[in-house]
């Protein structure tokens, strides 16, 4: 069995998130054993000098013993940065004068 199939036959559930140039992947999975995991994937989408696309993408495993946990840690994190910087982005990308890199686009698949 080719490693693409066996990587994508044990997905039971996913959703996806669409944020800018990342985007988020919650997939829920199945084990050898037939328990279920939560995989989170973050892929940013960046170009190379040439233009050329890549993605960039980082996995967090998470196992239903951990939930509890990560929820609330997950939480108290969150409410500290809405507590102490509100929910206004601040950042250069959302400054009115923030000018961004263009890029040349060659077909529609890189979009």
């Amino acid at each position: 069995m080719s490693d693409y199939k066996e990587r994508n036959e044990n997905e039971i559930f996913t959703k996806v998130l669409k944020a800018g140039r990342r985007t988020y992947f919650f997939d829920v999975r199945e084990t050898k054993a037939g328990d279920y995991y939560l995989t989170i994937t973050e892929s940013k989408k960046s170009f190379g000098e040439n233009g050329a696309a890549s993605f960039e993408k980082h996995k967090i495993y998470l196992y239903k013993e951990d939930f509890a946990q990560f929820g609330e840690m997950f939480t108290e994190a969150s409410n500290f940065i809405i507590e102490n910087k509100g929910e206004d982005v601040i950042s250069e990308r959302h400054d009115k004068d923030f000018k961004s890199k263009s890029f040349t686009i060659d077909s529609e698949d890189e979009i």
